[in-house]
């Protein structure tokens, strides 16, 4: 143990490599409502805060959880974690989840007299399993359903809780544009899982990429990404979004990269794919925010 981290490696324990997934969640929920002529810019910004705030602490909770788990260990191939490294005690980390949580709480305060018991709830909700995906008595992550979590939190939850802040009522456009987002959040959990398999079997946590093989995680991975670019098509087809949809073909270029990449690489060289995979849903996010913008 070395003391206090120095704040590089706090910043490192962050994960900022996956922080676009949050962040390119609440801007598509943003666009929505600009879409739907409700933007409001107070509850735009502090959405936007509350989700890389509640992404932070629950990569922190990761960090601490997963090390007294054994899930990291001196065999991990992933990026250096606090608590696994010695840099930080588990107890430590977990101070910095606790102070990180609050933070988002004093943010969400606002969005949920804003958004009524809809987003109160999503709210505590959102707190509790940002501790609840690798803690508690039912951990999530290692129970296989880590996925099942990511898409709810950064697909409905995200986007159309961030839309519903703004435009304080429901409206079909608001689910539907989340399940491609939420799905294409999910390829960057699934690289982190391939990645780790040896390591999260040996710990005892069953990922589907565990429970799956490495063949069928990638399939999964390529299923993914294959909805999430088809979906701007069904949307133009359905009267949502005008041809403007093109813009979202933008993001296909990177996406066959990382296609064949997923398949080639194994080991640390997949911690590339993983970096690569957040930023690549922020593209294909901005694209489809533009284009529903200029949909409206």
């Amino acid at each position: 143990m070395t003391g206090f981290p120095h704040w590089k490696l706090w910043l490192h324990a962050t994960r900022p490599r996956t922080l676009p997934v949050g962040i390119a969640s609440v801007l598509t929920g943003i666009a929505v409502a600009i879409h739907l002529h409700g933007f409001h810019l107070l509850s735009a910004v502090l959405a936007l805060l509350t989700a890389i705030l509640l992404q932070i602490a629950a990569n922190f909770a990761n960090d601490a959880l997963d090390f007294r788990r054994g899930a990291d260990t001196a065999a991990r191939v992933g990026p250096m974690r606090l608590a696994g490294s010695g840099q930080a005690s588990a107890t430590m980390v977990l101070g910095a989840t606790g102070l990180t949580l609050a933070l988002a709480t004093l943010c969400g305060i606002y969005l949920a007299w804003r958004g009524g018991w809809v987003i109160l709830m999503l709210g505590l909700a959102s707190l509790v399993c940002a501790v609840a995906y690798t803690g508690g008595p039912f951990p999530i992550a290692y129970k296989g359903l880590g996925e099942v979590f990511v898409f709810i939190f950064f697909g409905p939850a995200a986007v159309t809780g961030t839309a519903w802040v703004q435009v304080r009522q429901f409206e079909p456009e608001m689910l539907a544009v989340a399940i491609p987002v939420g799905l294409i959040a999910c390829a960057t959990l699934v690289v982190n899982n391939l990645r780790d398999i040896s390591t999260d079997r040996a710990a005892g946590k069953m990922t589907i990429a565990v429970r799956v093989g490495r063949e069928r995680t990638i399939l999964e991975y390529r299923l993914l990404w294959l909805v999430g670019l088809t979906a701007p098509v069904v949307f133009w087809l359905s009267g949502w979004l005008d041809f403007w949809w093109v813009l979202t073909l933008l993001a296909w270029p990177g996406v066959i990269v990382l296609w064949r990449q997923v398949a080639e690489k194994r080991g640390p060289a997949l911690n590339a794919v993983l970096g690569a995979t957040a930023r690549q849903q922020l593209v294909y996010c901005l694209t489809l925010s533009a284009a529903l913008v200029l949909s409206r």
